[in-house]
């Protein structure tokens, strides 16, 4: 059973969003992944969101570009934690994304990551320390993972 769900607003988001499930995937946490769009797809916006917590879902990650409705959309339909990933427009290069996430008017939170790529990997990233909080295998598998990241840092810039 799929603990995270990762929802985006159109396949083309699936570049940035992809990095997210790949996080997941090495933290061995169970997702699944959807498109599912606020403006062309409301109805499964709907059903989706609505349904996450029976199906099990317990954190939503939305990535959305331009007007960004998704997470917003999202997080007013469930009490799951919502966090946001401004996914790069062409137009304002993801500025107009970002605003749209993290401008949610008080009482209907989403967590609001950075844009694109690193967004998308922090968004899973604070998905899996959520769940750490209950689960203290996912909890060590997350301090080694951020172990070996540290570890590869290199001392020296050569």
């Amino acid at each position: 059973m799929a603990h995270v769900g990762i929802i985006m607003g159109s396949t083309s988001d699936w570049e940035t969003m992809r990095h997210a499930a790949d996080i997941l995937a090495v933290l061995e946490i169970p997702h699944e992944t959807r498109v599912v769009s606020a403006h062309r797809t409301p109805q499964r916006l709907y059903d989706y969101a609505t349904g996450a917590a029976d199906r099990g879902l317990k954190v939503l990650i939305a990535g959305a570009g331009g007007a960004a409705h998704l997470p917003g959309m999202a997080a007013a339909m469930t009490h799951l934690p919502v966090l946001g990933v401004p996914v790069e427009s062409h137009a304002l290069k993801g500025m107009d994304s970002l605003l749209s996430i993290v401008q949610m008017p008080g009482g209907i939170p989403v967590g609001t990551l950075a844009i694109g790529k690193a967004g998308a990997i922090n968004a899973a990233l604070l998905a899996a320390a959520i769940l750490a909080l209950s689960d203290p295998a996912l909890e060590e598998r997350l301090k080694a993972w951020r172990s070996t990241q540290t570890d590869n840092v290199a001392e020296l810039p050569q």
